[in-house]
């Protein structure tokens, strides 16, 4: 991820698995950049920034929601986007523009 490097960026992934399962994705996977748990098994992190299903009545319950955010160098966010739906992605270049926009890079 060049574009992130010559912004002095750090990617992370944060998963909602558990530690096990998550490490085990990621040999299996071949991922070589840094993946974390969120906070696994209360998920509190989630639901601080509404980056989780809550409705009981729903079907995919308590699963987390495809988030992005940016941190500045002291931890500070700075940016939030929680996707509707899962199949949503942003491209590279809307995170680049957003990592800019935030001020955090």
């Amino acid at each position: 991820m060049p574009q992130f490097e010559a912004m002095n960026a750090q990617v992370v992934g944060v998963s909602a698995d558990a530690p096990g399962t998550l490490g085990a994705f990621a040999k299996e996977n071949n991922i070589s950049k840094q993946v974390l748990a969120a906070d696994w098994p209360r998920r509190e992190m989630l639901q601080k920034y509404d980056a989780m299903v809550t409705d009981e009545k729903s079907p995919i319950y308590r699963y987390a929601k495809r988030a992005y955010f940016i941190l500045d160098k002291n931890g500070t966010v700075k940016y939030i986007k929680v996707m509707d739906s899962p199949l949503n992605i942003l491209s590279a270049e809307e995170v680049i523009k957003a990592v800019k926009e935030s001020g955090a890079a």
